[in-house]
């Protein structure tokens, strides 16, 4: 396991031949920042009381980029972290972060007496994710976040800590990418306490195309997500369409500029069950 400061780009060497598409550095949290618009961003909401709201105050907190708010009003992070439970004081770890838009979240939210751990795998790091993310974490203020730049299948997760893991529209690619997802699942499992969250967002795909769309479309069946999770021995504990889309019928791709920060996605909440 490779745990690195947040001050520290990370060195790392891609094993694997697969050639990036300009989509799919756009693809769930290694999502590009979209360009910046010609007027000045919308002034910032008045800050939370991080003790009375920590999740409120962490999204209205103002040194977050403007980039990132531009994108609130679409990925609702807010509603999303409340539905998942995530609170002060607790340990969590965000898997495939990218540049680190629920990152930066989390560390608020969990606040000096929590602990994030950001995980992502070589590849994503090479293509476009390492120096985005030690420009987000370097500009200080995020001591309670451990890098771990390691693969999906062995993450560096420590064990039966954890009060929640998250994967932010990234269940998909691990199709596509070949990732060993029993493995990633039983280390994801593993690093949890009894009762703890793991909490996935995704694109929905049409109905009846299970996986097939997840490198064309980046769209993935939710029934193919819950069986392969509850398999690893999660129980399902909650829907939320706070990020439904009924408009999108699962046809176009999630770039396509017509659905593009609007695709109809499931968010789905499973626990570790409380005793085995």
């Amino acid at each position: 396991m490779r745990q690195q400061p947040v001050f520290q780009l990370p060195s790392v060497a891609i094993a694997l031949g697969l050639a990036l598409t300009p989509a799919f550095a756009a693809c769930g949290g290694a999502q590009p920042a979209p360009a910046a618009p010609a007027a000045a961003p919308a002034a910032a909401a008045p800050a939370a009381d991080p003790a009375a709201d920590p999740i409120a105050a962490a999204v209205a907190h103002p040194d977050r980029w403007g980039e990132d708010r531009a994108r609130d009003a679409d990925r609702k992070p807010a509603e999303v972290l409340r539905f998942f439970g995530l609170a002060s004081g607790q340990k969590v770890a965000e898997m495939m972060a990218g540049r680190g838009y629920y990152a930066e979240l989390l560390s608020r939210v969990v606040g000096p007496q929590g602990r994030v751990y950001v995980q992502n795998n070589a590849f994503v790091l090479q293509k476009f994710a390492a120096a985005p993310l030690a420009e987000r974490l370097g500009r200080g203020g995020f001591g309670n976040v451990v890098r771990l730049d390691n693969e999906l299948e062995a993450p560096g997760l420590p064990t039966g800590e954890l009060d929640a893991v998250l994967m932010i529209l990234f269940y998909h690619d691990t199709f596509w990418m070949q990732a060993d997802r029993p493995k990633m699942l039983a280390a994801i499992f593993a690093s949890l306490r009894p009762g703890g969250v793991f909490g996935v967002v995704d694109h929905r795909a049409a109905k009846g195309h299970a996986a097939d769309d997840v490198k064309t479309l980046h769209r993935i069946e939710e029934d193919v997500v819950v069986r392969e999770i509850t398999a690893a021995g999660f129980v399902l504990d909650g829907r939320s369409d706070v990020l439904a889309h009924s408009a999108d019928d699962g046809s176009k791709s999630v770039f396509d500029p017509a659905i593009r920060g609007r695709t109809d996605r499931f968010v789905l909440r499973f626990r570790k069950p409380a005793r085995p």
